[in-house]
């Protein structure tokens, strides 16, 4: 049943996050034969509550209001991250998964979630800026930081503000099927569903050592992506046998050379795919992948997209017409 839904607001909420709440499940669609959700907002600290943006926003629900609702959302919310929660707004999440309604979280909003210890023991996500520091807060939560949004039973969160879309308008493919849902999503003008993960909006900048031992030889390897190398080369290279360097390697990158050069690979694949017109088995080529099947396979693997629909997500449409 997903027919009453509330969204609790605590002060300096992000009106976005919550824009998102409204237009999902606020607004009365039924001319075009869609069901009607009864939506209210609640303020959980007072009848006004500031927003991120400078302005307020007053309701006169309060935290009575849940305890109706299928669904209670909490949207995003500014210091979110180190700020204390009231123990009636904790109180009140952990009755309405007891009583069987469900709590979705929108970006921050999991931390509201987690201090009520709803994410213990469940799977769950947030902002990709955020998902190290709810791991660290909350070590009982299973944290997945790169999906768009994790349904664990009654729990739902989902990533930084856009993926609210999708966890919610998964809700309303659950409730009311996928006619419903993608109705509600050609209204609004978003896609009913979204390949990959948050991996592909993940700004991850080429790593540097601190240290001199192996720099030069990461210098070298990012300006030779395209050719094979074994760690044997990479060792002559680096003037040390082979054990060494591994070892050397690892201890300064963190990683093993075969995931550090993958990693540069694919860094400089979505570079050329964002700003290049090339094929993909050219850029296959210049990333030392091989070929387009090769490519694809390993992006896939490491963002959770297709190379294609990485390009058309961050550059539109194209002339390319090879598949990947």
């Amino acid at each position: 049943m997903l027919k009453n839904v509330a969204a609790l607001l605590l002060d300096e909420v992000h009106p976005f996050e919550l824009g998102v709440l409204c237009e999902v499940f606020g607004l009365d669609r039924s001319d075009e034969g869609l069901p009607v959700h009864d939506f209210a907002v609640v303020s959980a600290e007072g009848p006004v509550l500031q927003t991120h943006a400078g302005f307020t926003i007053s309701t006169p629900h309060g935290l009575d209001r849940l305890e109706e609702a299928d669904l209670v959302a909490v949207p995003a919310g500014s210091h979110f991250m180190d700020r204390e929660y009231p123990e009636e707004v904790l109180d009140a999440l952990r009755r309405a998964v007891d009583r069987g309604a469900r709590v979705l979280s929108v970006c921050s909003g999991a931390y509201v979630l987690g201090a009520a210890g709803l994410l213990d023991g469940r799977r769950c996500t947030t902002h990709w800026r955020h998902s190290a520091e709810l791991a660290r807060r909350f070590p009982r939560a299973v944290v997945e930081p790169d999906v768009l949004y994790v349904d664990d039973g009654p729990v739902i969160t989902s990533a930084g503000t856009a993926a609210g879309i999708d966890a919610c308008l998964h809700l309303v493919r659950q409730a009311h099927g996928p006619d419903v849902a993608n109705a509600i999503a050609r209204r609004m003008v978003v896609p009913p569903h979204r390949d990959g993960g948050q991996a592909q909006y993940i700004k991850r900048p080429l790593p540097r050592t601190a240290c001199d031992t192996v720099g030069g030889t990461l210098a070298w390897m990012e300006r030779h992506l395209d050719q094979e190398m074994t760690v044997e080369q990479l060792a002559a290279q680096a003037h040390m046998s082979p054990r060494t360097f591994a070892r050397r390697f690892q201890q300064e990158t963190g990683t093993t050379p075969y995931r550090w050069l993958l990693r540069q690979r694919v860094l400089l694949a979505q570079h050329l795919l964002e700003t290049s017109d090339e094929t993909m088995d050219v850029i296959a080529g210049r990333t030392g992948f091989g070929n387009a099947a090769a490519l694809r396979h390993q992006f896939v693997k490491s963002l959770g997209t297709t190379p294609n629909s990485y390009r058309r997500t961050f550059r539109g449409p194209t002339s390319v017409s090879e598949a990947a």
